[in-house]
């Protein structure tokens, strides 16, 4: 998994979307960094628009920085 700013815990906690705070906690940006690439269109993940700025699904940040869910113990692949 990538060096992040949340545990793999926190990460598989997330809501399905969640404000772009939360995301760039998650990214190790911060605040005015993750908000300049937001504003240019270059943020890492898709951007959504919420109802107070931007949100960010739980899904694209897992793909980008390739978290999965662990398997539970004695369960075959």
């Amino acid at each position: 998994m990538s060096n992040t700013g949340m545990t793999h815990e926190e990460l598989m906690a997330l809501p399905v979307t969640f404000p772009l705070e939360t995301a760039n906690r998650a990214l190790s940006l911060g605040r005015t960094t993750g908000y300049s690439l937001a504003k240019r269109g270059v943020y890492p993940v898709p951007l959504l628009p919420g109802r107070r700025g931007y949100v960010v699904s739980r899904y694209h940040l897992h793909q980008y920085l390739g978290v999965q869910a662990e398997r539970p113990k004695g369960v075959a692949a």
